[in-house]
């Protein structure tokens, strides 16, 4: 249950940053040149639906997982601008916060 609730975690956590794309061009063809809002009308609650998953299973993660408040507060927060949930997953899964040990960052080499 834990490794397909992790998993359910990213999968939104990366749906939600796409639909932020999709919701952010919709808005382009609605207040430009086309002047056409079906794209609004299909990805706003397509990226609403998201958004709420996301805020309930950054919860869920918080107490499966035994977060700090600071992280929790950060992984909530990452749902309001465009596209911080795929960076908020990436920086998690590099340091362990979603079950898996923490990956290593390769160190920096000088070029040359």
């Amino acid at each position: 249950m834990r490794e397909k609730t992790t998993r359910l975690f990213v999968a939104t956590a990366i749906a939600e940053a796409c639909s932020w794309l999709a919701l952010l061009v919709g808005m382009a063809v609605k207040y430009g040149p086309p002047a056409n809002e079906i794209g609004v009308k299909i990805f706003g609650p397509i990226h609403g639906a998201l958004f709420v998953a996301y805020g309930l299973l950054v919860l869920v993660m918080a107490r499966m997982h035994r977060w700090s408040p600071g992280v929790t507060v950060v992984a909530l927060v990452c749902s309001v601008p465009p596209f911080a949930t795929f960076f908020f997953e990436r920086w998690a899964v590099r340091r362990g916060l979603l079950g898996g040990p923490a990956r290593a960052q390769r160190p920096l080499t000088p070029v040359g």
